[in-house]
């Protein structure tokens, strides 16, 4: 969750997690129950990611890049199609044969916007941006995490202010459901 480090540093490393989990579920057999346990996993990782990206790193991306507005609109646009096949996969069983196949379109997105953010967007952030700048936005990202969503809300605001007026409460709520149910324990 916290990995240390200036932003770009601490996202990355979200990513290669992100990945590994991708790895764990596609090593697993159709309809195995364990499947569940790692999109729990991977829905929690990627939630408070994205989350804690549009808190933080899309405004910095809008006041230091130029052309910042467009990049970070299609950035929030890449997470609101993801959040959407997160939503669709919480309501299904393993072995519901949908499962599978939004299992793959989710890391078929979840890759290509990956592959985007640090062939293009990390080294154009890591240019404009003083190492001081980055290591607080790493510090800012690290904290929202702590507090962000773990499920996901597609109709949730995804630019501030209000996605960080709602982000904390909405944190909560989720992180006392994942308590009562177990969700993300493995």
């Amino acid at each position: 969750m916290g990995h240390g480090g200036n932003v770009i540093a601490e996202l990355l490393a979200d990513h290669r997690e992100v990945e590994e989990m991708f790895d764990r579920i596609q090593a697993l057999p159709s309809g195995d129950e364990r499947r569940r346990e790692v999109a729990d996993e991977f829905t929690i990782e990627l939630v408070r990611h994205s989350v804690a990206e549009e808190m933080y790193l899309y405004p910095a991306v809008r006041e230091h890049l130029p052309g910042g507005d467009r990049l970070a609109d299609r950035e929030i646009e890449d997470h609101a199609a993801v959040e959407r096949l997160l939503k669709e996969l919480e309501g299904l069983d393993c072995d519901d044969v949908r499962f599978d196949l939004l299992v793959d379109q989710l890391v078929n997105e979840v890759s290509a916007h990956v592959s985007d953010e640090e062939a293009n967007l990390f080294p154009a952030l890591a240019e404009a941006c003083t190492a001081e700048q980055l290591d607080e936005l790493g510090d800012k990202v690290r904290t929202a995490k702590k507090f962000a969503p773990t499920r996901p809300h597609p109709s949730a605001p995804d630019t501030p202010p209000a996605n960080k007026l709602l982000a904390a409460g909405t944190g909560l709520v989720d992180r006392a459901r994942d308590l009562v149910t177990g969700r993300g324990r493995s």
